[in-house]
């Protein structure tokens, strides 16, 4: 039995990442490609305390719900479309009724407030404030995900989000609209016996459809970085599927909530908001997580993290990588982009981005991108590649950080310290005469 347990495990930790498409049948590849993925994308989600990423979501949608929806309804309300805006937010609120009502509440006292010019100054700031955090949080979990470490600009960031607080009624009317449409279509046709049933099908299916059709969006958008459709389809529907299922289990829960209900009164509605919010920003980050696995799989040939390297390895790792940035950079070639120095050193892109990362603290590389979201970036040497020796390179990877002690060691300095330290410096004075650029051969292709 222990032996089972281990091979098991043995199976899911090292086997499973070793199985190509020569090893088993196309069907048993395809069910063994969408295990790694799950696996892949569990232990992201409970690696990187996504849970409490959603919890800091939560908090944050509490505060900025209100001001962001009142100025969606101002927006219908502008082109007269308000009333459709309301029917939406209800269906989009049907497990939680109450809520719904207490939010529209707010957001019309907001909204006459606003007009009678009481909420100016600071609590204007106030609220936009929240917004921000809101949006900001948002990208930031997103962002994480998928390894971005640039956020938008100041002036992408308005931009952006300006034409999807203006896009996103006009979204909502057309939709509520057709679907008012084909309802009316499928009351007067009840007497045809396949087309009937078949628009009252379409008509069950439009809530579903829209859910996913939001979180594809929402994964192409939020994360600063390209992301390929076809990477976010699946996931898309998936958690579309699934937030239409929380929406089920809500609404057919009430009457097992009803003791919940009389122990806080009218005040129930908040903690349930607040749980049904929890598990809504789940779901949409654990898809995010499955779009990630996704889009680099391929890329995941050794399923581990930095963390898990040694210092040696890593060190040595580090010196690959910046071997090729910095040949590359001699021979006028374009620089690499992350994607390419895993193609070149075959080491895993996870891995690559972390040791990236480093090296961008340790002042070694500089991150070359532009404002535009599809633009890839790239990697240079930060300095005259002459004087980015090995060496130099382990003495920076080495005195990474901000925070150091003041401790008196004059007590502590013997003899035999004072030779370690001079064998160090010896150690690093030696490897000063290994330029990065050396320890890769000159090449004859070129970046792409």
């Amino acid at each position: 039995m222990g032996n089972r347990i281990r091979n098991i495990i043995g199976f899911f930790t090292i086997g499973i990442w070793r199985i190509t498409d020569k090893d088993v049948s196309g069907v048993k590849f395809l069910l063994v490609e969408i295990l790694k993925k799950l696996i892949i994308a569990v232990r992201f989600f409970l690696a990187k305390s996504v849970m409490t990423r959603a919890a800091a979501l939560t908090y944050s949608t509490l505060l900025a719900i209100v001001p962001i929806l009142a100025v969606v309804f101002a927006i219908a309300r502008g082109f007269g479309f308000n009333k459709y805006i309301e029917i939406w937010f209800r269906d989009a609120l049907a497990s939680q009724p109450q809520a719904a009502e207490i939010i529209i509440g707010f957001v019309n006292s907001y909204l006459v407030h606003t007009r009678s010019g009481v909420f100016l100054g600071i609590g204007l700031l106030f609220m936009l404030y929240t917004v921000l955090m809101l949006v900001s949080n948002v990208e930031d979990a997103f962002n994480e995900i998928w390894q971005v470490t640039k956020p938008r600009s100041l002036f992408r960031t308005f931009t952006d989000y300006l034409a999807m607080f203006f896009c996103f009624p006009i979204v909502i009317v057309v939709t509520t609209g057709l679907s008012i449409f084909m309802a009316t279509v499928a009351d007067s046709m009840h007497n045809y016996l396949m087309l009937g049933p078949f628009l009252r099908f379409l008509i069950d299916l439009i809530p579903y459809v829209l859910m996913s059709g939001m979180f594809i969006a929402l994964y192409i958008f939020m994360p600063n970085t390209h992301v390929n459709i076809r990477h976010v389809i699946v996931p898309g529907i998936l958690a579309g599927v699934a937030m239409q299922g929380l929406q089920l289990f809500y609404i057919h829960a009430q009457i097992f909530l009803s003791g919940y209900n009389a122990i806080y009164g009218s005040f129930a509605a908040l903690p349930l908001f607040m749980l049904w919010m929890q598990i809504s920003w789940t779901i949409c980050l654990f898809g995010a997580e499955l779009c990630y696995a996704d889009s680099y799989l391929d890329y995941y040939d050794y399923d581990t993290n930095t963390e898990e390297i040694s210092y040696r390895y890593r060190m040595l790792l580090c010196g690959v990588l910046m071997s090729c940035v910095c040949r590359n950079f001699a021979e006028g070639r374009r620089p690499y982009s992350a994607a390419q120095l895993r193609n070149e050193t075959q080491i895993p892109i996870r891995i690559t981005h972390d040791l990236l990362k480093q090296l961008l603290k340790a002042g070694l590389i500089v991150e070359l991108t532009s404002d535009e979201k599809g633009e890839t970036s790239r990697f240079m040497p930060a300095e005259d590649i002459n004087s980015l020796t090995l060496g130099r390179m382990v003495e920076r990877l080495e005195s990474v950080g901000l925070w150091k002690i003041d401790l008196d060691l004059s007590r502590l300095m013997t003899k035999e310290w004072v030779r370690g330290l001079q064998m160090r410096s010896d150690y690093l004075h030696a490897l000063r005469d290994i330029k990065l650029q050396d320890l890769r051969p000159a090449t004859t292709g070129s970046a792409e």
